[in-house]
């Protein structure tokens, strides 16, 4: 693909001659020049898309595997949905593939799944694609690469140890076998189903796993793009209707996760794999496909069309037409070890929506315009969130008291996951995603300072109130101590860790406005503590005394910006500001200015303010904000305590009662 051509690509609402595109045809030109501009980095037997970046864990080969299986499931949506047209000639492209990568003596052929464990998602994105065109690919494929298909899916039968999302790419991979006379498992479809059920919490919510003590509290958008998507793919492979339960919990989770995208198309950045991209919107697709969910008809048509359009003019896509690692553009931070350069086109997912008919209400119905609507703020009661979306800045906060990613056992030294145990994330600011932000986190944070000022992590998060203005949670906070510290126990020790006190942290929101408390408690010991925890006493406690840091968002600036230090708060010239203001116990603040690059901007700009030393159960306030039209921002005016509970009086007259176990007076 040319630049000339991506930008033709980009601007889907015009055909070649000029003229408008129906909105469906502009979105099948959309996968037709994805696929085909990463096609040009095919293999000579089309098996293996090396598409150029880096490798994932999995190796070179694999990388490849996935530039073919990612791509072939936007082509076999666009192929299937269209009743077999393929104006760019790719199936055929495809079936070649195939032939090669499942001959176990070509020798471009595809990692086996014994081989390498991320063959089975590529093999479930392979059976998808083949299920969706088999008229036109499968049913015309010479009989013995039909039967080194079969024996190459059937890799992942009986096979076990799939904890999370990867259940259902099992499931799919066995009842596609089952269809084509191929092998399969009950015991494997029970086995994962009853996985799948042990992960639901509940409002359209599945968590991606659990802790090795079954915490279950690892909420991203693969609630959407995997949780809730492939029970539709299942379905349609077992030529099924979707059933009650699962439309059920897809319209629950589609009336949620519509308020996790701004008034602009730009989506919360939040959780792993955001390389994804616009693949969160298969789950809305998905609702349209199984005939029902809460969005009126042409809201899905429009919402896709937002989403899409902000990440083309953000610059996912290259001058190469190629999807590359990043949010906006390329961003390599971003990456975790199992992605490759093939990794985001998972971002097809997007494209499921070509499966409904061209003549669907969702395609043909007006979806003009529609007026922004106020403000939008509700508690997320299963990943324990509070959601603030104002429209007229568009921009979505997420408040977090209930998510942090938690699947590792006690006991290795560990620093905070930046993707899930910030206190905030929204869809126009990023964790800070360095080695040294990893290490020390600085933004959307409350931390314990220790004696040398460094920040503490916030460690598992407990729940302890949610409501749509207040959220309460606390965590065992701990400090990690790099190579080098005099306090790292051991040379096979990478790091060590300083255990420290419970800290209750404490929001009330009142729109573009948090209003954040903190106090630590010392730890209660236990005779015999749960087995993570007992697992981490090997580390030695800090002595205190500590200090409270709270840090704001991390507001995307381009290098050069002018950000005043000694100020509480950074503006940018579009206005949107991030501020931090000292409420309760807060004698020092800034901005601070760092020169890493983030997937929004070159740099960023934190306000932060520290307290005092604090005693336990004092109480340290600090009002955080992030908006784009800060002078109407709400303010604090009073806070006290009653009891153990906290009021907080604003100076529009609303008046909030947080609980608070452990807080004193004083």
């Amino acid at each position: 693909m040319t630049p000339d051509t991506a930008a033709r690509s980009a601007r889907s609402t015009s055909s070649e001659a000029g003229q408008p595109l129906t909105p469906r045809a502009g979105w099948q030109r959309a996968a037709d020049d994805m696929v085909t501009a990463a096609l040009r980095f095919a293999s000579p037997s089309g098996a293996l898309i090396d598409i150029p970046g880096p490798r994932s864990v999995s190796g070179r080969r694999s990388t490849a595997h996935e530039g073919y299986a990612r791509t072939f499931l936007a082509a076999g949506f666009r192929v299937g949905g269209s009743e077999g047209d393929d104006p760019a000639g790719l199936l055929e492209r495809y079936a070649a593939g195939l032939a090669a990568g499942v001959n176990p003596a070509h020798p471009e052929r595809w990692p086996t799944i014994e081989e390498r464990r991320q063959s089975v998602v590529e093999a479930a994105s392979i059976a998808i694609a083949l299920h969706e065109t088999r008229p036109w690919l499968w049913d015309r494929l010479d009989a013995a690469v039909q039967e080194r298909t079969i024996d190459y899916l059937a890799g992942v039968v009986g096979t076990d140890g799939y904890t999370n999302n990867w259940t259902w790419f099992q499931t799919v991979i066995e009842h596609f076998l089952a269809t084509v006379g191929g092998p399969w498992s009950q015991a494997d479809l029970d086995r994962n189903e009853q996985i799948r059920e042990d992960l639901y919490v509940g409002e359209g919510w599945y968590s991606d796993g659990a802790s090795p003590a079954g915490r279950r509290q690892n909420f991203d958008y693969y609630a959407g793009w995997a949780w809730h998507l492939y029970p539709l793919l299942d379905s349609r492979i077992r030529g099924r209707e979707l059933s009650l339960a699962h439309r059920e919990r897809l319209a629950a989770y589609v009336g949620q996760a519509i308020d996790l995208i701004g008034s602009d198309g730009a989506p919360v950045f939040q959780g792993r794999s955001l390389t994804y991209r616009f693949a969160l919107l298969a789950p809305f697709w998905a609702a349209s496909l199984a005939g029902g969910g809460p969005l009126s008809v042409g809201a899905t048509r429009r919402l896709a069309d937002n989403v899409l359009g902000y990440f083309r003019a953000h610059g996912a896509f290259d001058e190469r037409g190629l999807l590359r690692i990043g949010w906006h553009g390329e961003f390599l931070p971003l990456r975790q070890g199992y992605s490759g350069s093939g990794s985001p086109y998972w971002a097809s997912k997007a494209f499921v929506g070509l499966l409904l008919p061209p003549d669907h209400p969702e395609w043909t119905a007006e979806a003009s315009a529609v007026e922004p609507p106020g403000l939008a703020q509700r508690a997320f009661h299963a990943p324990g969130w509070i959601v603030v979306n104002t429209p007229g800045d568009g921009v979505v906060r997420v408040i977090n008291h209930g998510t942090d990613g938690d699947r590792r056992p006690g006991g290795p030294a560990r620093a905070d996951r930046p993707l899930y145990q910030r206190m905030g994330y929204s869809n126009v600011t990023s964790p800070d995603l360095t080695a040294e932000g990893i290490a020390t986190p600085r933004e959307s944070h409350t931390a314990l300072l220790d004696r040398n000022g460094e920040p503490s992590h916030r460690g598992r998060v407990e729940r302890v109130h949610l409501s749509d203005r207040i959220a309460v949670s606390r965590s065992r906070v701990h400090w990690l101590d790099l190579p080098g510290s005099q306090r790292t126990p051991h040379v096979e020790t990478w790091a060590g860790e300083r255990s420290g006190p419970t800290l209750t942290t404490a929001s009330i929101v009142h729109g573009a406005a948090e209003l954040r408390l903190a106090w630590w408690n010392p730890v209660s010991p236990l005779p015999f503590p749960a087995a993570d925890d007992d697992a981490d006493d090997a580390w030695p406690a800090d002595p205190g005394p500590w200090r409270v840091a709270m840090t704001g968002w991390a507001l995307p600036v381009s290098r050069g910006t002018e950000i005043d230090p000694a100020s509480t708060s950074a503006r940018r010239s579009d206005g949107l500001c991030s501020s931090l203001i000292g409420a309760r116990r807060i004698i020092d603040g800034g901005v601070r200015l760092s020169s890493s690059a983030n997937a929004f901007d070159e740099c960023s700009a934190t306000p932060w303010a520290h307290s005092r030393v604090v005693l336990a159960g004092e109480v340290v306030a600090a009002t955080v904000t992030l908006s784009g039209d800060t002078d109407d921002a709400p303010t604090v005016t009073r806070i006290w305590m009653t009891g153990q509970t906290i009021v907080v009086e604003w100076r529009d007259g609303a008046v909030d009662h947080v609980p608070a176990e452990g807080a004193v007076a004083a």
